[in-house]
């Protein structure tokens, strides 16, 4: 191997799991440990992967963590639309969560492909949250503490045409005791009654949070402005949380 041109072996490397290159291919050699430690390795295996182009465009610090954020790169929240397994602290206020088919009464099919569902609320504050474990994720201790990549955080909601609604959404990054180390909240949103009922996105990114992260607890909760019986309130689905390259 060593009379290979780096590049050559570079492109052997390439097709070995991530995971090998680091616990076992690094140990083998000076040379080797180098290329598992610089970018050009890296960079081969984002591309080959569809993680960034034939001319990145992404600066990042290291390559390494680049690829190893990107192949762990997924939605971590649970059931963001189909029922509520998975979700924890419910507060069934009114008539409680309910679960409904796009576009349902009064309402817009969703904009993007692949979301069918919706969670709706009543006519007293409805409330659900999630606790996102990170290491259980695959998101280790030191990653989270020196890298801390950015946290990105979004909810999508609407209204029924008809009726008036509330929502809200809290989000907080926490350490291994429970304490709040970051926290997002955003205005309670109020939406009219005769509204378009349209889908409405609503984003935080956490980023130079510190070090201690272990957790994300997300949050969101709404209800109906008129009180009316049954399920008038604020829509919700396709919530996510995703750990960035």
């Amino acid at each position: 191997m060593e009379s290979l041109p780096e590049a050559v072996l570079i492109q052997i490397l390439a097709s070995i799991p991530a995971v090998e290159l680091v616990l076992v291919c690094r140990l083998v050699c000076c040379q080797w440990k180098n290329l598992v430690d610089g970018a050009a390795l890296w960079i081969l295996k984002s591309q080959q992967e569809g993680f960034t182009g034939a001319e990145p465009k992404e600066e990042a610090e290291n390559w390494q963590t680049f690829y190893f954020l990107s192949k762990r790169k997924r939605n971590l929240i649970k059931n963001p639309c189909e029922d509520l397994e998975h979700w924890g602290e419910v507060e069934n206020g009114g008539d409680g969560w309910k679960i409904e088919d796009l576009p349902g009464d009064f309402g817009k099919e969703f904009p993007s492909d692949g979301v069918h569902k919706y969670f709706v609320t009543s006519y007293e504050w409805c409330r659900k949250s999630q606790v996102i474990d990170l290491r259980a994720e695959g998101y280790w201790e030191e990653l989270m503490d020196t890298t801390q990549p950015k946290i990105v955080v979004k909810d999508w909601y609407a209204g029924r045409s008809d009726a008036g609604c509330l929502y809200q959404l809290q989000v907080k990054l926490l350490s291994e005791h429970e304490d709040v180390l970051a926290e997002y909240q955003s205005d309670t949103v109020a939406i009219p009654q005769d509204n378009a009922a349209d889908w409405t996105e609503l984003s935080h990114t956490f980023s130079d949070y510190g070090p201690g992260a272990r957790f994300v607890r997300f949050e969101h909760r709404g209800q109906d402005t008129l009180f009316w019986k049954g399920w008038y309130g604020v829509r919700v689905t396709n919530s996510s949380v995703t750990v960035e390259p």
